[in-house]
Order: structure tokens, then sequence, then C-alpha cells
């Protein structure tokens, strides 16, 4: 490249895990913070510059490359049910305009598990209309560990990087592995060869984290393979709660002109992982089991996950039944984050701090792809902290950037601290606590709506971890919900499949 400062590239962000079986609304506000709608233009490159994300990544690469930037936009919504029509053409629309106006290459920070009302591959999809608009222009893409990945995405982009952890304390490396490929394929320096492939394993999320088998041996195979001289290779473990054909577990591989090698590659991670794929299943004991073991134990804080009903996958958050549960066994000293329930927040409000009130608590949402109505639990209790909801995302995954809960308040019922909020957030900072006053580690318990993110912040306050088997649309449970699309065979909805199944063709939509 000879005269880099020349280089135009628009760097985007667009992001969202949609949970098909999820009844929480996805409007374009869900991809904006704090009711200023969705950052565009130059405000993009405010916000997001050196944080610990994907699009910082690239943007500090592009950064470094001496390249003109371009930031039409950058969406990123809380997991909930099929991206709106309007939302998707919305943000689409302005990173095609942005491509159209004119530039040389695009870096894109995307989910890999958008679902919309009008396709089943919002990252494809919008890959292969950028390409109709420009076919020769280099794309370098960064995509969530839980991507379910498309021949439409491999095509339609010429580098791609995966997270290689949960919770994703990677992104802004991500960011920048796939920003630095595009620049050295720019100067020549590479010609990237791209393979992919995936095993019908619809693995469930409690079984990925980097820490863990079966997924963490995978991601090492993974980083072992980029220091012999792999241009990058990734491994996504798919989004299962994602009715649609491509939902699963799949590896993309990338060498420098060199295919055999990068398909060599590819082969060895996925059948490294079929061979584990009875790993990637959890089951979970019943929930007043759970819940009686832990009120035996002393040394806090121990976190009780309450992970079919996480945000971060599509829960409405605001299921009690672990709540419930708790109080009905009188466990001590414990903090909960979080109901989502707007309505609970504004009677708090009326009621003031300091005061008694009664509330019917959560259960506002229904469920009816898993046939549950919303059950709300009555509890009488002293509102105890009123606040904005923001806080600064201090811990490495998401650094920089800031927390949204919408209006936030406490409720003290006994010795059990509640917060309440209004907008759909998943505890991973415990900054979700401290900023409304509670000390997480002075506490015996901590309830979390999560599955692993919560690591990214608590990994080192928590002395125990137990997963509770609540209630909610992000259950472990297969057999509440009824799979239509995904590909079949598949394990382990299916008996008898092999590493190779025959099944008929992918949709074109």
């Amino acid at each position: 490249m000879s005269n880099p400062a020349n280089t135009r590239v628009v760097v985007a962000m667009m992001e969202h895990e949609t949970n098909t079986f999820s009844p929480v609304p996805t409007p374009l506000a869900r991809f904006g913070r704090g009711g200023f709608g969705v950052p565009e233009g130059p405000e993009v490159y405010t916000r997001f510059k050196g944080t610990g994300t994907g699009i910082g990544g690239l943007l500090d690469t592009a950064d470094d490359a001496g390249w003109d930037i371009v930031t039409p936009i950058a969406g990123n919504a809380a997991p909930s049910g099929k991206v709106h029509a309007d939302a998707y053409n919305y943000m689409s629309d302005a990173i095609c305009s942005a491509v159209e106006a004119g530039c040389d290459a695009v870096m894109l920070d995307l989910h890999g598990a958008m679902v919309t009302e009008t396709t089943t591959d919002g990252e494809g999809t919008l890959l292969a209309r950028i390409r109709s608009i420009a076919p020769d222009i280099p794309i370098g893409i960064s995509l969530d560990l839980h991507a379910n990945m498309t021949g439409a995405i491999v095509d339609n982009c010429t580098v791609l990087v995966g997270y290689k952890t949960y919770p994703h304390l990677d992104m802004y490396e991500a960011g920048a592995h796939a920003g630095q490929l595009l620049v050295r394929t720019l100067a020549g320096e590479i010609n990237p060869v791209m393979v992919w492939g995936s095993r019908p394993i619809l693995a469930q999320t409690l079984r990925m984290g980097h820490e863990d088998e079966p997924m963490g041996p995978l991601l090492e195979m993974a980083r072992l393979q980029e220091s012999r001289g792999l241009l990058a290779s990734s491994v996504f473990g798919g989004f299962p709660l994602a009715d649609i054909w491509h939902a699963g577990l799949s590896v993309v591989t990338i060498a420098d002109a060199n295919q055999p090698a990068a398909e060599e590659a590819c082969d060895l991670i996925l059948d490294a992982a079929w061979a584990e794929r009875a790993e990637f299943m959890f089951e979970a004991q019943p929930l007043s089991e759970t819940i009686a073991e832990a009120k035996a134990m002393t040394n806090g804080p121990i976190v009780l996950l309450d992970h079919a009903d996480n945000a971060a996958s599509g829960g409405t958050q605001d299921t009690v039944a672990v709540l419930a549960e708790v109080l009905e066994q009188e466990l001590e000293d414990v903090a909960m984050f979080a109901i989502c329930d707007p309505e609970a927040v504004r009677e708090m409000t009326v009621t003031g701090v300091g005061n008694e009130i009664t509330l019917s608590l959560g259960g506002k949402t229904d469920m009816p792809a898993i046939g549950r109505v919303g059950e709300p639990l009555t509890v009488t209790g002293n509102v105890r902290a009123l606040t904005d909801g923001q806080f600064p995302v201090t811990v490495p995954m998401g650094r920089g950037t800031q927390t949204d809960m919408g209006a936030t308040g406490v409720l003290e019922v006994g010795s059990v601290k509640i917060v309440v909020i209004s907008r759909n957030v998943e505890p991973w900072d415990p900054g979700c606590f401290r900023s409304v006053g509670v000390e997480p580690t002075h506490m015996r318990y901590l309830i979390l709506k999560s599955r692993i993110h919560y690591r990214a912040g608590f990994h080192d306050i928590s002395t125990r971890d137990i997963a509770c088997n609540g209630v909610g649309v992000t259950s472990s449970d297969n057999s509440l919900f009824t799979f239509e699309n995904v590909r079949r065979p598949i394990y382990p909805l299916d008996e008898n499949v092999t590493a190779t199944p025959e099944y008929g063709p992918a949709p074109t939509r």
C-alpha cells in the first residue's frame, strides 16, 4: 500500500444474539443506550475508541495504519427475540450507504447469530449486500464465540476472527486481529485463504467457558495453530437457542495462500469437538435440592446462577423461581442482580427511599415458546436505593463503555437485597451492585441471572458457583423447546447422529 493516508475505511458495529424463543422485542431503540438512540457518525469514534470492544480494536488498528476512518453506525443490543425489520434495515442501510459513498476497505464488529424478521442470517445478508455494492472490496470482521456460522458470512468477507474467551475478555483483541489481517492484506503482505466447517452439535452455552472442558482445549488448539503460522483459527460454539438451520458448532481457519493447511487445521479441531460432543451437554438437578445444598455452605460469596433467565441469552430477566426458593428456604445475607421490572421501579420511586412497599415483583412477561405465563412474586420490603442505573464498565470485557440499567432500585426483603432494573443487563461487572450501594464481597450469597459472563467480574470474588435450574427461555433443558428449523439430524436432539449427517441444503433466505 503506497500511501496509507489515502485509504478510506468504513468501520461499524451491528451486534445482536437472537434467541428465537424469546418474547422480548428487538426494536431499533434496543441498539442504543440511555434513550439517546444508536450512536452514529463521529459519536461512534468518540464513544468506542480505545474501549475493550471489537470495534475498539478495529478503530485502533485503522488509526495505527493511518487510514481515513468513516463510522456510520454502532448498534449493540442485549440478546432478545428477532430483530425488527425496520431496525435491521436502518443499520444495514447506514453501513451500505457509507460503502456506496466510496471506500477502500470495510471493518465490521458483528455477532454472527443475528436473526431478523426478514432473514435468518443477518450478518451474511449484510455482507452479501456490501459485496453486491463493491464486489472486490476487502472486508474484515470480528465475531462472537457464539456465532452460528454460515456460508454467506464466510463467502462474503476477506478475513474473520472470533473471540477465544467466554466470558468475552478478548473482544478488543479479536477486533484488532481481524483489523491487522486486513491491513496486511491491503499492503500485499499476505493472501488469506479461508475455509470453514461444522459438526452437527447443538452445544449448550453453559459448557462453553474457556476455562472449562470441552471448549477450553479446543480454543487452545486454535491458539497453537496460530502460533505455528496459521493467520487465524476460530472456534464457534454456536448459539443453540436460535432455531435456524445453521445453529451449531463450527470452525473457521485462515492460512496464507495455503488452502490445504487451512483445511487440515479446521478438520483437526472439528474432529476433536465431535469426539467430546457429550461433554457439551448440561444437566441440572431440581431447584429445591440445589438451594438446600447452598444453604448448608458457609464461606461466601457463593454465586447462585439463575441461568435459565439470562439476559445475555435472550431471557426476560423477570422470572422469580430462584428468588422465591431462596426466600422460602430463608437463606441469609443475599444480594440479587437483577429483576428487570420497570413497573416495580416506578412504584419504588413513588414510595421513596427508606419506606416500606409491597410489590408484585417480576413475572410481567409471558413465554409462549415454553408454555409459561408470567408468575409475579408478591414481596414486602424496604426501598434502600434509587439511581439512574448508569455506571462505567471497568473489567476487560467492554472496558471503558457505559452500562445503562435504566431507572434502578434496591428492594430489601428481610436480609435479601434485590436490584430491580428497567433495562436488560447481565451482571458481569461488580459495578452493577456497587453503583447502587451494595458491596458484593460482603454478601454470603449472590444470585446472578447469568451463565458464564459473570466470571468477567466475579471470578475472583466468588468462593463457589452453583447452577440453579430456574425458569426461563434460556434454559438448558432442550425438552422445553420445539425446534422446527434447525438442521436434522443433530446431536443431542436426535439419536445415532454421524459426524457428517445426510441433511438437506441450507435455506437461501
